[in-house]
């Protein structure tokens, strides 16, 4: 029932949307370059929570509004040229926009010009020179306890921590073999960061990782002369893994602590967590295999392992992303997020590890934990149980178990919770809604909304789009956007561009602003596209059964469900089914190779970016994951190999590569490269000196005119 209101509501917006003046035509230029400027919904600027108050400020048209998170009225403003005056009296410079805006309490606030970073006292209308310490912006993995007061940060691979006097250098044998303090285990397991303060900022954990074993892997530089080989360490699929361990600096005594993780060296140290009391440190082991997890506590003065507070076994795989948060006012119990009973969900324990209760429950997922009340007695939560395209935010009361939503509205909110929880900025999206701010009462879900963003587009011509689901093979609903042409006639046969992802961690079909497309899908249906995504199995937020599908066997249930997406279109009367594309980037240019020649002569034209060709040559820990070794599931590698089906190629195939690239090295699409001369097959290639995975800055408008002048000149 509720995803027939989605439907219904969608449907009803798409004919409400023709109403606009559409007159302008968008050029790639705009369409990639202003997509996520100024043809994008406006934001409010310098959106923030005033300290101490129950009040919020935001920026706009340079004025400083003040706005009650009671009753959403504004209860001050001031302006640049209020300020400036101000600024004259005193004979200082003076602004043409609040720059460095940062609120030091509910009556004063910093900001800059061009002689540097001034408070104004807003009661007095003074203006001082700031005393503000502030640390170099600059300084590599910059982590602030307290602002510019207490911070660690990395030199050379080697920590250092600034405690209000002489930096402090931590470790001394950093290098390129032994890296300390940076992000670990790439980036996988929710891990972003390499140090960890303590609740009272007395000590700081961090990571230290030996890449010795790991193999060196070339990068050319090719801007100097001549050209440079630059190695970084990549562990591929199968190899030798790096070794990471725990540290613990104590700041009053210079002391450190190695946390004594016995096991394997090739286990992976994940959601680290601090005890409120800082005598604990608590990490979730996960094996090598990355099918069996320890939540284990450790003594933080001596680094000895105290006990496990529980296992998580799975014969697929386990994936903690989230630490263990404690609960307020109550150290004796925290909160954790498992997938245990197929979805991800919230779990209360005590520290013994005794599961006091599940919290959560339902064939829905949490996405986000936003904090606790000050009582700690509700948790508030981001979670899609109206919807998988919907995300809506929710408390549920600890004791009780009492789950509320908090949001209205059939869409996409995201949001962000004061300090006491008290109240709560969501941002509200949905299909044809550009984007509405609301100060909602975290105890009551009323709101009262503080501003509109007008449709960045509405003078442009455009193609209506539509958010709906088709049923794959074994009958789950599989989400779809599909953009029509600019003044779309029924009775014509149009072309279709198929775009995709279709990888874990991934959600391209979403109840936000044009169903959570892009602009340039709006210049393709300027030239006559339709152009079509589909989210299908081994994408996220949809239960561990249909991500897990894809495992050992990468691209081949998700190639079943696009094709029932292919199936779909040729159902419709006006898509010319011998008229279909497909493009996508990472696992979408794995995706988009693996149709034009595991399935050749369905798609007519591919455009593909950054490929994974053979997953033997991707990392360990995303590889191993979703495919195990390749020693122990040789059939799976050699299935999807994307070598061994060169030959079958039907089409055009137009293959891009960043020259940079350090997440799907450049060597994958060098290698179907020589494969296709190898076998007679002719391929387009094309190149980016300079970029890493992603083509960005000014640079994308190229990529992308390329890409779109490629299914325009074939399709």
């Amino acid at each position: 029932m509720k995803r027939n209101i989605l439907m219904l509501v969608i449907t009803m917006s798409i004919f409400a949307s023709s109403n606009y003046a559409q007159t302008k035509l968008l050029t790639i230029q705009d369409a990639v370059l202003k997509g996520r400027g100024a043809l994008a919904p406006k934001r409010l600027q310098n959106l923030t929570y005033v300290p101490d108050s129950k009040k919020v400020a935001y920026v706009d048209k340079n004025q400083l509004n003040i706005v009650s998170a009671e009753n959403g009225k504004v209860v001050q403003t001031l302006s640049t040229a209020e300020l400036n005056k101000v600024l004259v009296a005193a004979t200082m410079d003076s602004i043409s926009a609040f720059e460095g805006l940062r609120w030091k309490s509910e009556n004063e606030f910093y900001f800059t010009n061009k002689k540097g970073e001034w408070l104004y006292a807003i009661d007095k209308k003074t203006i001082t020179k700031s005393e503000r310490k502030v640390a170099d912006a600059t300084l590599e993995n910059l982590d602030e306890f307290k602002e510019g007061e207490i911070y660690a940060y990395v030199k050379d691979n080697n920590v250092f921590v600034y405690n209000n006097g002489p930096t402090k250098q931590v470790t001394v044998d950093g290098s390129y073999q032994i890296v300390n303090g940076k992000s670990v285990h790439r980036d996988e397991f929710g891990i972003h960061k390499g140090t960890y303060w303590s609740p009272k900022g007395t000590a700081l954990a961090y990571y230290r990782m030996d890449q010795t074993d790991v193999t060196d892997y070339p990068i050319i530089d090719w801007t100097s002369y001549p050209a440079q080989n630059k190695n970084i360490k990549y562990p591929m699929a199968g190899n030798k893994s790096h070794y990471v361990t725990l540290h613990v600096y104590n700041l009053k005594n210079g002391t450190i602590t190695p946390i004594k993780t016995e096991g394997p060296q090739e286990q992976y140290l994940t959601n680290v967590a601090w005890s409120p009391d800082e005598t604990k440190i608590y990490i979730a082991i996960v094996n090598r295999e990355q099918n069996h997890c320890w939540l284990n506590e450790y003594d933080v003065t001596t680094g000895n392992f105290i006990k496990t507070l529980f296992e998580e076994k799975d014969d697929k795989y386990v994936e903690p992303l989230t630490p263990m948060l404690f609960v307020k006012n109550n150290p004796k119990q925290f909160i954790w997020q498992s997938r245990r009973d197929g979805y991800t969900h919230f779990y209360l324990y005590t520290v013994d590890g005794k599961l006091v209760k599940q919290l959560t429950k339902g064939k829905w997922e949490v996405k986000a934990d936003n904090g606790m009340d000050e009582k700690g007695e509700n948790l508030f939560f981001a979670a899609n149980e109206q919807s998988p395209v919907n995300q809506d935010f929710y408390s549920v009361n600890l004791k009780s178990g009492k789950m509320t939503r908090l949001t209205e509205g059939n869409g996409y909110h995201s949001a962000s919770m004061n300090k006491k929880c008290e109240f709560m900025i969501d941002v509200f999206s949905s299909c044809y809604t550009p984007a509405e701010y609301r100060l909602v009462n975290a105890s009551t879900g009323k709101y009262n909304t503080i501003f509109k963003s007008e449709n960045p587009i509405k003078d442009y011509k455009l193609g209506n789009w539509s958010l709906f689901s088709i049923k794959n093979g074994e009958g789950t609903d599989l989400y779809c956007r599909l953009f029509k042409p600019v003044d779309f006639d029924s009775t014509k046969k149009y072309p279709v561009l198929v775009y995709l992802y279709n990888g874990p961690h991934s959600q391209m079909v979403t109840n936000r602003w044009m169903a959570g497309g892009e602009l340039w899908y709006q210049y393709m249906a300027q030239k006559g596209f339709i152009v079509f995504t589909l989210d299908g199995r081994g994408t996220s937020y949809r239960g561990k059964d249909f991500e897990q599908a894809i495992h050992r066997q990468l691209g081949t249930k998700e190639m079943e469900d696009q094709l029932k997406g292919v199936e779909y279109l040729k159902s419709l009367p006006y898509v010319d089914g011998n008229r279909l594309g497909v493009h996508g980037w990472s696992y979408g240019g794995f995706m988009t190779t693996s149709l034009m020649t595991r399935n050749p002569g369905v798609f007519k034209v591919g455009a593909c970016g950054g490929p994974v060709i053979d997953w033997s040559y991707y990392e360990i820990m995303y590889g191993e994951r979703y495919m195990d070794t390749p020693q122990e599931n040789k059939e799976g590698y050699e299935k999807n190999n994307l070598l061994n089906h060169v030959d079958k190629l039907k089409g055009k195939l137009l293959m891009i590569h960043g020259a940079q690239d350090d997440v799907v090295v450049w060597q994958h699409s060098v290698m179907y490269q020589k494969k296709a001369v190898d076998k007679g097959v002719q391929l387009d290639y094309y190149l980016y000196p300079g970029h890493p995975h992603n083509v960005l800055g000014k640079d994308r408008a190229h990529l992308m005119e390329k890409i779109c002048n490629y299914f325009i000149d074939n399709l």
